[in-house]
């Protein structure tokens, strides 16, 4: 072949772009599974986070050790599945509230039903918006379903030093302890502007600075939450 033509030039770069997509799509079949096992690391990490447990270096003994069953919910707040807690790598619908989309929570209604202490807890998973982009989290509930046990809150693009700060355990994750949830039927646990708490029973101060980010997730308390009123109102047997 005649090295100096368009042609082989064209034929050559059409071969390797072939052998590159080849091999990426080979690699990113080949550790697909590993990368899958990180993200359901990471989100049983965020959950036990909820429920003030840090620091795991082994998340899915750690989550069995805590978690008692995962539900999913009809809108009356009846529990539609109760499954055992998600276990990686297992056959069949094992886990499948902790397999619940985005699109899921307001439909499917997931929630963790969790033993700290002997004491029973419930996980809510939140997703929302922020500045830039998607954020999201859990709040853990005690047993009454109406104050809050502990809450996790992350994002995907939030300006550090000021929307970023939902993930700061100490100055905005932790004042949520001891929150009530529900006020006249309806979800009031709120995150306001900083310093303009009126109702410190619902209300947490936002974060300085940052009043696009805390409003989103003022906005996803109230939308997600509200989505399981008729299981928060309901008395607890437990």
């Amino acid at each position: 072949m005649n090295t100096n033509k368009n042609s082989y030039t064209f034929i050559y770069a059409s071969i390797v772009v072939i052998i590159v997509a080849f091999l990426l799509a080979f690699v990113s079949s080949a550790l697909h599974s590993r990368q899958q096992r990180n993200i359901d690391l990471d989100k049983m990490k965020q959950v036990l986070a909820s429920l003030n447990v840090t620091g795991v270096k082994d998340a899915e003994a750690t989550y069995k050790q805590y978690i008692v069953s995962e539900q999913l919910l009809a809108e009356n707040g009846t529990v539609v599945t109760s499954t055992k807690p998600y276990q990686m790598g297992a056959a069949g619908d094992n886990g499948c509230a902790f397999k619940c989309s985005i699109a899921d929570i307001l439909t499917k209604r997931p929630v963790y039903v969790a033993s700290v202490d002997g004491q029973t807890k419930y996980v809510f998973p939140l997703y929302g918006n922020g500045l830039w982009g998607p954020i999201w989290g859990y709040v853990s509930l005690n047993a009454d379903k109406q104050t809050v046990y502990g809450v996790y809150f992350s994002h995907d693009s939030e300006t550090p030093g000021l929307g970023a700060e939902i993930t700061n355990h100490e100055k905005f994750q932790v004042p949520f302890g001891g929150k009530h949830v529900m006020k006249d039927g309806r979800v009031a646990l709120s995150v306001v502007k900083n310093g303009n708490v009126k109702d410190a029973e619902f209300e947490v101060n936002g974060l300085s600075g940052a009043t696009f980010t805390s409003k989103g997730v003022s906005d996803m308390l109230q939308k997600d939450l509200n989505a399981y009123a008729a299981f928060l109102k309901a008395e607890s047997n437990q």
